[in-house]
């Protein structure tokens, strides 16, 4: 009896007990976007993600598993067509009626020009016979301007997937913490319109999220204070909104977009202007070829270390975005630490 007594107090106990209703599937694109979106489903569900391990968006090719996570989800979130261009075609082509959310036009998203000329190599490649598919920006030259202002994104722009006029924007907006807690807002918003039975977990997380994030940029800021006005190179440009919000000094850029490697004259001008301005590092990213590094650096006293802005090396989850950007942190802090 009392064997029976207590199986029918634990059956009741369970049945009382609130269990969250089952997820909607879900499909973020880079491994950033991925940790945000984890971060406000824990405890609901998990979503899929596109571009794994290794992978860069700048250079990835989609997989029939892709398409089908695509077709079968409720809802897809990625940054926009100014990084992802692989999926402008895919996600034009859905016929399940997803959401499909644009990160890249958050409300409240501080958004920054792409840098083009002088240390920052022109967008044209023209004198390299390249071409650069699927990435239109800004013509003319703009310097290099630490004072630079973000410009805030529209509040009524339409989340659907629609017209994309990106206006040169550079897509790397998950780097500044405030831009992550802007994408979170969006990510926790489109979440609880499609999923209401979930709604109150979403908004939880969420608060949690936030208190993570602004802590993360109270670590950072003192991570990176001691070697701020030390000027260091980097792979390519996708650093400015690190560099701005925390007021590091990226002095250029070995090439502006990965896809496309620079030539041997461009390697001569970013050789010479190391030595000019007294870059201190010159950062690799894990996903290209390192050799290029060595190049540059070759009869500079310049050392070089490594970045990780898409998180190539690092498991995904609702840890990663964390492990991201205190690895930038680190990574700079320890090589303009290190060097004279």
């Amino acid at each position: 009896m009392k064997s029976s007594s207590a199986l029918l107090f634990a059956s009741t106990i369970l049945l009382s007990s609130p269990v969250a209703a089952a997820g909607p599937n879900v499909v973020a694109s880079i491994k950033p976007v991925h940790s945000l979106v984890a971060s406000i489903m824990q405890g609901v569900g998990e979503p899929s993600l596109i571009v794994e391990g290794a992978a860069s968006p700048h250079t990835y090719n989609m997989k029939p598993s892709n398409a089908a996570a695509l077709q079968a989800a409720k809802v897809v979130f990625w940054v926009g067509p100014g990084l992802e261009a692989f999926l402008d075609k895919p996600l034009d082509a859905l016929s399940g009626g997803a959401k499909v959310v644009e990160l890249g036009e958050a409300p409240g998203l501080a958004k920054l020009k792409f840098r083009e000329g002088g240390a920052f190599e022109a967008h044209d490649h023209g004198d390299e016979g390249h071409g650069e598919e699927g990435h239109k920006h800004t013509e003319g030259e703009a310097e290099h301007d630490h004072a630079a202002a973000p410009e805030a994104a529209a509040d009524d722009h339409d989340h659907a997937h629609e017209g994309h006029d990106h206006d040169g924007f550079d897509m790397h907006m998950w780097l500044d913490p405030q831009n992550a807690k802007a994408m979170a807002a969006e990510i926790e918003k489109t979440l609880a319109e499609a999923d209401p039975d979930n709604a109150s977990a979403y908004k939880a997380n969420l608060e949690k999220l936030n208190q993570r994030l602004d802590a993360l940029d109270k670590s950072l800021t003192a991570t990176v204070a001691p070697v701020k006005d030390k000027p260091f190179i980097v792979f390519h440009d996708a650093y400015q909104y690190f560099e701005h919000r925390y007021q590091v000094r990226v002095a250029g850029s070995i090439t502006v977009s990965p896809e496309v490697l620079p030539g041997a004259e461009r390697l001569s001008q970013i050789h010479a202007k190391i030595k000019e301005l007294g870059a201190t590092c010159v950062f690799a990213e894990p996903q290209f070829e390192p050799k290029l590094i060595n190049v540059v650096i070759e009869g500079t006293p310049a050392k070089s270390g490594t970045l990780d802005p898409e998180a190539a090396t690092l498991d995904a989850g609702p840890d990663l975005y964390f492990q991201l950007m205190e690895g930038i942190g680190t990574s700079l802090k320890t090589c303009l630490a290190s060097a004279s």
